[in-house]
């Protein structure tokens, strides 16, 4: 039966090869079984990082940091900063051959802070957004 949760789903996705054989790599050196067992473990490691992130409340110090093509999206990413200055407090900028590496150490509300992670995942030309909070209430 589809969709059955003690059987599990079959899906596709579409993935450039170069992550792909990155991934395979990582799995096969930490001795998985498969490649399903590591993407149902990487699924799950996401899971838990979005609900630690939406149970936290109050005031909170971070450190979003992220990587992303320059030409395709810096216009719209200062936009974005601008509009949460209320919450970043300093940027940080390096280059990484055709990547942009930035960091962003934020204090405020923890919505705010959210809402600032989730605009930033939302570009095309941004690879990863990773956050660190502390909470400072």
């Amino acid at each position: 039966m589809a969709g059955d949760p003690s059987r599990g789903m079959r899906t596709s996705f579409n993935i450039p090869d170069e992550v792909v054989a990155e991934f395979d790599r990582v799995w096969k050196e930490e001795g998985l079984a498969n490649r399903s067992r590591a993407v149902r473990e990487a699924m799950q490691e996401y899971v838990e990082a979005h609900d630690r992130l939406e149970s936290m409340t109050g005031e909170v110090v971070a450190l979003v940091g992220f990587d992303y093509r320059h030409h395709e999206v810096i216009e719209e990413l200062h936009g974005v900063q601008h509009e949460y200055q209320d919450v970043i407090l300093n940027t940080s900028h390096t280059h990484q051959g055709e990547w942009c590496l930035e960091s962003l150490f934020c204090r405020g509300d923890v919505a705010r802070v959210r809402e600032l992670t989730y605009r930033l995942r939302d570009f095309d030309g941004v690879r990863r957004v990773k956050q660190m909070l502390i909470r400072a209430d």
